[in-house]
């Protein structure tokens, strides 16, 4: 990486010199394993190396970008050019000049914490570790799709500004998961340990593979597939709602982590994901929750797949809120629109690779824990009559991210502080602002935990990009709950 260093900074020191406003490199090279079973079948099996680098110049306030995956000398030289070529073009259209935050250059290095590299262990010993799961989901017959998945990635990444930045990272991520669909007599359902949606991940080594215990937790996750073919649907009524930690970490990536990203407020990334109801004349007085909802972004959390060193601008990773005690006080900010604000950028602009511009997206976008000592057993004993939702199935949201449609695996009906059913296929909708006014307890933090999303989609072309969220159990009174006819 040290040559490929040193053309770079050539290539940043001839671009100073012509006179640019600022520029970047950013250097990736990535390594992915991906490993899917079907019953008793391999059903995907992969494993890739991707490495390549961009620059972006701002030129007379306009942006221009280019990138390859040839790091020679030559190539580096010739895109340096393309993109300062590609910035003096849209200056010819420009409206409004780009002005950056006053954020010092940084330099220095980062390396994600893991014990054990995913990498260096064995194939057949993953394939083993899935198939064991699998061969336990599949004791009844009525489980006619067991699955299990790990995927595993390394990224370095090396960013270097002509304001003087300097930063290598090391980043190493791994998760996986197991699901049971069970069939009978037409019904369909299914069941997903630890979450939904190929299961957890983590910044760390396969030690947290480990961790899931995915043979011990199959026997579990097969039951309750099962139990959801006899049990009851959820019956559509306004009741209160408490939300698992998984779920609640959805919910505050869909209704409080994509409308607090300022690009989409101010109408300049809207793409197929839509805009923001937070406009700029709510900030710091907008009424989102109730006084006991504080909603942060964190970039600084060990080991979660949100978090970082420095964001894709060599900006410093942060701590700070976006819904103190209920007020809507923080959007999530690049270097270009901190300013807009009168703020400096809150290190959120990331790139999916290389061959990407960075965006604004979430970090670790968490609910904090309540403050009472409140386990989910006292909770569930706290309410009276309700419905506890578990594990996300599907999701929907509006354009401004204010209405909103989820659904859940497993639903338990609450009666006197008890569990007393379970019940299959529950929704639950709402109105953001009102929704979050309705929260009126959440779990303390021995309940929290965060979840690593590794899918969030964002931008034309779109990029995919890993987040994560934090939450502990919650509940929400008078909530709309279940389908009505």
């Amino acid at each position: 990486m040290d040559e490929i260093k040193g053309w770079l900074i050539a290539a940043l020191d001839r671009l100073r010199r012509a006179g640019v406003d600022y520029a970047d490199a950013r250097f990736l090279d990535r390594e992915t394993e991906s490993i899917t079973i079907r019953n008793e079948q391999v059903a995907a099996l992969a494993r890739n190396r991707d490495r390549g680098f961009g620059i972006r110049v701002l030129y007379k306030g306009s942006w221009g970008f280019a990138a390859s995956a040839e790091p020679n000398e030559a190539e580096i030289a010739a895109i340096a050019n393309r993109a300062l070529e590609i910035a003096k073009a849209s200056h010819l259209a420009q409206r409004e000049p780009v002005r950056l935050d006053d954020s010092p250059p940084q330099v220095g290095s980062y390396r994600s914490p893991f014990a054990r590299d995913p990498f260096a262990v064995p194939l057949d010993k993953k394939l083993e570790l899935l198939f064991a799961a699998v061969k336990v989901l599949r004791q009844d017959k009525r489980v006619q799709m067991a699955e299990g998945a790990m995927r595993f990635f390394r990224t370095n990444k090396l960013f270097l500004s002509s304001e003087g930045a300097a930063i290598e990272q090391e980043i190493v991520e791994s998760g996986a998961g197991i699901a049971a669909t069970a069939v009978q007599d037409g019904e369909v359902q299914r069941r997903s340990y630890p979450n939904s949606f190929g299961g957890d991940f983590a910044a760390a080594g396969y030690e947290f593979v480990a961790s899931l215990d995915l043979v011990g937790n199959a026997e579990r996750t097969r039951e309750e597939a099962l139990a959801l073919l006899a049990a009851d649907p959820c019956p559509a009524r306004r009741t209160d709602l408490i939300i698992d930690s998984s779920q609640l970490g959805l919910q505050v990536h869909e209704s409080c982590g994509h409308p607090t990203e300022l690009d989409r407020a101010l109408g300049t990334e809207i793409s197929y994901a839509g805009g923001s109801f937070l406009s700029l004349d709510k900030l710091g007085k907008f009424r989102y929750g109730s006084k006991i909802v504080n909603i942060y972004a964190d970039a600084t959390i060990p080991s979660s797949i949100g978090s970082f060193g420095y964001d894709d601008e060599g900006v410093k990773a942060q701590r700070y809120p976006l819904i103190k005690e209920g007020r809507f006080v923080g959007y999530l900010t690049s270097r270009e629109t901190a300013p807009l604000i009168g703020r400096r950028s809150g290190g959120a602009m990331r790139a999916e690779s290389w061959n990407h511009i960075p965006l604004i997206r979430m970090v670790n976008i968490n609910l904090e824990p309540g403050e009472e000592e409140l386990t989910l057993e006292d909770l569930i004993a706290d309410t009276a009559e309700g419905v506890y939702v578990c594990t996300n199935k599907s999701w929907s949201i509006d354009d401004l991210r204010l209405n909103f449609q989820f659904g859940c695996e497993l639903a338990w009906e609450i009666k006197h502080g008890k569990r007393v059913r379970p019940l299959k296929n529950p929704v639950y909708t709402g109105i953001t602002p009102q929704f979050w006014g309705s929260c009126d307890a959440i779990c303390d933090r021995r309940e929290w935990r965060i979840w690593g999303l590794p899918n969030c989609g964002k931008g034309e072309p779109p990029q995919t990009m890993h987040v994560a969220h934090g939450a502990a159990p919650a509940r929400f009174r008078d909530v709309e709950v279940g389908v009505q006819r």
